[in-house]
């Protein structure tokens, strides 16, 4: 990249209200990085994508459904031997609600 876009002022800038303290190597690296960053965006914005669908990753996924079935549990007793403090099969808590 020939023209310089991010300055060393720009990301001590963004660094101050990040509130993220850089000496002057990590500016200077992070100014390095930044700018690939937006040459590479240049890159892309000169294909043409027209007719691709926009997606939020190049995978496709599926939520994995299952049935709600309520099913008993095998060992109620490992479930509630850490509890503080039990009534029947419940846990007993303080009121949090006035």
């Amino acid at each position: 990249m020939n023209k310089q876009i991010i300055s060393l002022e720009d990301v001590r800038h963004v660094a101050k209200l990040a509130r993220i303290a850089m000496s002057e190597e990590e500016l200077k690296k992070y100014q390095v990085q930044l700018e690939r960053i937006l040459a590479h965006i240049a890159k892309l914005k000169e294909k043409n994508t027209e007719g691709v669908l926009p997606t939020a990753h190049p995978y496709e996924t599926a939520t994995p459904w299952r049935e709600d079935i309520a099913k008993p549990f095998a060992d109620l007793e490992a479930l509630f031997k850490n509890a503080p403090e039990m009534e029947e099969t419940f846990y007993r808590v303080k009121k949090v609600i006035e």
